[in-house]
């Protein structure tokens, strides 16, 4: 038995998940936010029980100090030493990084180095893997990639229409995002339908604020929506998902706005915010549709249409599907939108069945009995899979050593 660390560093946060391996057991979870600011928040949850405390943290180090403090004053470990292994989620791997990694000063370097392709992501990641390093020495530590599960894609997925020297001198090509979180629900999808994943076509739909769909055939990825960066795709909350490139420009032209203000409009005010009119939550949106807003209906319409297209165009790429997969706050929560989704896909075997719809948030099959296709709601679990790598690696270090 060991004890994993799960940790998600942002900017101004860092979330974390305690486990017991290889039972995958939770001991406690929590999260750090407003990191920087006099009025940060520290959340533990020890045996069901949350510990929630305002107060000072500067900096991800003394979040990180905190942290391990708070589980040493509430018995959850007796010393630092009980952490057996940390994985850390890392967004971009880019090209170099294919599966999960022990965290080297070679790698910090690599993920420095990468940190243009994901600006706003890597260096949190970075910074909650250094904080950590400080305090816990010698402690494995292991990145675990978004991107990594889709550098199985065949290039004809991943290689964009461009002059090819764009590829190899700027590394500019598909990588897709999402990617622990689409291997999980595969894995476990194949489990519920008691088939090896090699033998299955599936259609991964993690629906959240952001979204990605991925085709995933023999558990391998081989495409997905997202591309160089998060924005591209699906229509998401406030991202605009795939455009015309050439509005790029002419908005500008039109508005005086600058490249990069442009870009802030695509990643911040776009999406099904922009649709609406008020809100990029999709329950607000749901709610005023119900009350006959046009403009939050459309918000609906186009958000499930451009699902629906994906889907389709998946199912083509992989000779047809045996199971779609809904996870995340979206796809987990709201039957409505699974419903607007899976509509008209029955000319390719998907039947649902509108009472095993109405579930929320919990595992289970929604597709009618004699559906040749699995529909599936599987609450996703990026944390966990964090565990699994780190676990395997640091036991691979300590043979090793």
């Amino acid at each position: 038995m060991s004890k994993i660390m799960a940790i998600n560093a942002g900017s101004s946060s860092l979330k974390f998940q305690l486990f017991e391996m290889p039972s995958e057991t939770v001991i406690t979870k929590g999260y750090v936010e407003r990191i920087g600011l006099k009025d940060s928040v520290f959340n533990l949850t020890v045996q069901g029980q949350k510990v929630t405390e305002t107060l000072h943290i500067p900096n991800h180090e003394v979040a990180v100090e905190l942290l391990l403090e708070k589980l040493i004053q509430h018995q959850v470990i007796s010393s630092f030493e009980e952490i057996n292994g940390v994985g850390h989620r890392v967004v971009h791997g880019g090209e170099v990084f294919s599966d999960s990694v022990l965290i080297t000063e070679e790698v910090i370097e690599e993920l420095e180095r990468l940190s243009e392709l994901a600006p706003l992501h890597n260096p949190a990641n970075i910074t909650g893997i250094i904080a950590f390093q400080r305090i816990l020495g010698d402690t494995p530590a292991v990145a675990v990639f978004d991107t990594a599960f889709h550098q199985t894609m065949p290039s004809s997925a991943y290689m964009y229409s461009l002059p090819y020297e764009y590829y190899e001198n700027y590394g500019i090509r598909k990588y897709g995002f999402h990617g622990t979180s689409h291997k999980y629900v595969s894995q476990r999808a194949a489990e519920m339908m008691g088939r090896p994943i090699e033998e299955l076509r599936l259609i991964s739909c993690h629906l959240g604020n952001g979204a990605s769909i991925t085709a995933i055939k023999g558990g391998k990825s081989i495409d997905t929506s997202m591309g160089f960066t998060p924005l591209a795709g699906v229509t998401m909350g406030t991202r605009s998902g795939d455009i015309d490139p050439a509005l790029i420009p002419y908005i500008m032209e039109k508005s005086g706005k600058t490249a990069d203000e442009v870009l802030d409009v695509l990643n911040k005010q776009s999406g099904i915010l922009a649709l609406s009119g008020f809100s990029s939550d999709l329950r607000d949106i749901q709610d005023a549709a119900n009350e006959g807003d046009e403009r939050a209906e459309l918000a609906l319409e186009v958000f499930a249409d451009r699902i629906h297209k994906y889907i389709g165009s998946y199912a083509a790429r992989m000779g047809g599907v045996d199971g779609i997969i809904f996870t995340a706050g979206i796809g987990e929560n709201s039957h409505t939108i699974r419903a607007r989704i899976l509509e008209g896909l029955e000319f390719m075997g998907v039947y649902w069945d509108e009472e095993l719809n109405l579930i929320h948030g919990e595992e289970a099959f929604i597709n009618s009995s004699f559906s040749p296709v699995k529909i599936m709601i599987i609450p996703t679990n990026e944390e966990v899979m964090i565990a699994r790598d780190a676990a395997a690696i640091a036991s691979q270090q300590k043979v090793n050593v």
